[in-house]
């Protein structure tokens, strides 16, 4: 988006601040992007869920496991989150929009 628009994306600085993470610096990864150490982590955990589901049965059975109205309100809440942090970004919250 940033490259078409010139306006970094809700996500812009996930990578950065996940490398920032592994490598143990939690201040620049929050600079990044204040909820790469909650989304990552969390994609991850579900990546690696599917991966183990469908070594073990053959077919990824963890849909059918994480599912249900507590994890779609969280997933939800995720999003709005997301959304509400780019927004503030704009207006300087969290060291402003991340460099594109």
């Amino acid at each position: 988006m940033a490259v078409f628009v010139g306006i970094p994306c809700p996500g812009c600085g996930m990578t950065r601040a996940t490398l920032a993470a592994l490598h143990g610096d939690f201040a620049a990864s929050f600079h990044f992007h204040p909820l790469g150490m909650i989304i990552v982590p969390l994609f991850a955990a579900y990546a690696l869920g599917h991966a183990v589901s469908y070594v073990r049965h053959g077919v990824s059975q963890v849909d059918t496991i994480v599912s249900g109205k507590w994890i779609d309100r969280f997933l939800i809440l995720l999003l709005v989150s997301m959304i509400g942090v780019w927004i503030a970004r704009f207006f300087g919250a969290f060291g402003g929009p991340a460099p594109v």
